[in-house]
């Protein structure tokens, strides 16, 4: 499934630009069923937050203004085939991912 914070048009350009078939949920129920609510003001503007911009700006890139709702807390939820969620991280913040490589060893190499 994909889930989204953008809105709906932006949502169904992606879903047909990148040919996924998977469900769309652009309601934000998925969200709030797995605890991403809205993050505070704090969490958005957090000096962890302004580490990672000025870590950006010094590589080179140029700071975007957001057209997405940015108090909507993120997250990454994993579920295996069979239904059973392997990772469940509820972001702090916008600058609180998990690296790629800790989201990939969740998966089994077979599935890669």
């Amino acid at each position: 499934m994909v889930v989204t914070f953008e809105n709906d048009f932006l949502a169904r350009v992606y879903v047909e630009d990148t040919g996924l078939s998977w469900p769309l949920d652009d309601t934000r129920e998925t969200y709030k069923a797995y605890g991403m609510l809205s993050a505070s003001f704090w969490d958005i503007w957090g000096p962890k937050t302004w580490w990672v911009y000025l870590k950006e700006i010094l590589k080179g890139q140029r700071l975007k203004k957001s057209e997405g709702d940015i108090s909507q807390r993120g997250g990454d939820v994993l579920i295996d085939p069979a239904g059973i969620v392997a990772l469940h991280h509820v972001g702090a913040g916008p600058a609180d991912r998990p690296v790629v490589e800790s989201i990939l060893k969740w998966i089994p190499s077979a599935e890669r």
